[in-house]
């Protein structure tokens, strides 16, 4: 058993602090944290960034061994971080003075396997636990444990570059390994950590990084050469992109979005992708959209929404989101379906998309919608399920009569 660095311990419990004291967001408090000291190793980086989304992830558990080693939750972030090191008893605390009076492994493991909310196991808030089972029922249960579930990453192959299968060879010269998805074409999952930014193969635009499920839309919204589209959503591209190479880069899109410096970060990407179709609009006000009437064949619309199908990526996302947040996020997607359609010319087909698994962000959303707009016909709606081993994305494609 190796001794514990008492350094490395307050490093985790300084990253605790500043994500839910201080409101960070947790990627960003890491990538701050590992950059603020030179001296820390490749291991001591792992061990940092480890326990560091792991307590992140599981934020009740750590509270419930917390009250029951202690009798109170004193937000004492490194004696938190102790005790959630001395559970697994694979290090040695011995040299840690705080940690004389900790129980033994023994007991800490007794107090995790007394009887618990399933919630407080797999570590969402009550709110968020109550909502989501009057929406999915019994299934929540299946998607909460699949949440907690570390997520794979995945690229999307540029089309207008390369192929999946010539992509997988020249990552493998780079000593990059990666495999072929089943049913995603343009997907690849990577078998190994690295950062694929640094490589000579991504900043020629061979592909980008995206999860596979997020790669569906793009497809499903069924785009052909020399159509003319709007992504009325587009942030920084992550849609866009895909949607340009499957039209062949031929014809145009409309890429608009309220925050102007992601249509930035958009333009970049796509000169390195070799995507030329795409023109960049900043949405100021209602008449940016009027200026578009009738005017798209394709129409895709990735609303803003609770990210609730992606919080196995973004952990800290469940501790951030209030219930008060989500009534804002789905009047907003009324209000976007209602406002934006206008911009589909007769003919024309739209994709309303969510990456969250909640039917009043989903179907509710599109029955609504469907119910006051007549003249749309539903095509098809998809769903991706973290349960399934994928993000949980929402999809349905609509034509315009």
């Amino acid at each position: 058993m190796q001794n514990a660095h008492r350094n490395l311990l307050k490093i985790v419990a300084s990253a605790l602090r500043q994500t839910f004291d201080a409101k960070g967001y947790a990627e960003a408090v890491l990538e701050r944290t590992l950059k603020g000291d030179s001296k820390l190793g490749s291991r001591d980086r792992r061990f940092i960034a480890g326990h560091f989304y792991d307590m992140v992830r599981y934020w009740r558990r750590v509270l419930w061994l917390e009250e029951r080693a202690t009798g109170t939750v004193a937000k004492d972030h490194f004696m938190r971080v102790l005790l959630w090191v001395q559970k697994d008893g694979e290090y040695n605390l011995s040299n840690i003075p705080e940690a004389a009076d900790l129980p033994s492994k023994e007991v800490l493991q007794g107090y995790l396997q007394e009887e618990m909310p399933l919630a407080v196991w797999e570590s969402f808030p009550e709110w968020m636990d109550l909502w989501a089972k009057e929406e999915l029922g019994a299934k929540w249960d299946t998607e909460m444990v699949a949440l907690n579930v570390v997520a794979p990453t995945y690229l999307r192959v540029n089309s207008l570059r390369s192929t999946a299968a010539e992509v997988l060879e020249v990552l493998a010269m780079e000593g990059v390994e990666v495999k072929l998805v089943e049913g995603h074409p343009d997907a690849l999952l990577m078998t190994t950590r690295e950062n694929v930014i640094r490589l000579g193969s991504f900043r020629k635009g061979l592909y980008e990084v995206q999860d596979a499920s997020s790669q569906l839309i793009a497809p499903f919204l069924e785009g052909e050469a020399g159509m003319g589209g709007v992504d009325a959503c587009a942030g920084a591209g992550g849609k866009t992109l895909p949607l340009a190479a499957k039209m062949d880069n031929h014809g145009y899109i409309t890429a608009m979005d309220v925050e102007g410096w992601k249509l930035g970060e958009l333009q970049k990407r796509a000169r390195r992708a070799g995507v030329s179709i795409v023109e960049t609009q900043q949405i100021r006000n209602p008449k940016d959209i009027k200026n578009l009437y009738e005017s798209a064949d394709r129409l895709l619309l990735d609303a803003p929404c609770t990210g609730m199908g992606v919080l196995r990526r973004n952990p800290d996302a469940k501790w951030k989101l209030t219930a008060e947040h989500t009534d804002w996020v789905r009047n907003t997607q009324t209000e976007i379906l209602e406002d934006y359609s206008m911009m589909l010319r007769p003919g024309g087909k739209m994709v309303y998309a969510t990456c969250s698994i909640m039917p009043s962000e989903n179907e509710r959303q599109v029955e609504n919608f469907l119910a006051n707009n007549p003249e749309y016909i539903l095509e098809e709606m998809h769903h991706t399920w973290p349960s399934e081993g994928w993000d949980g994305f929402f999809m349905a494609r609509m034509r315009k009569g």
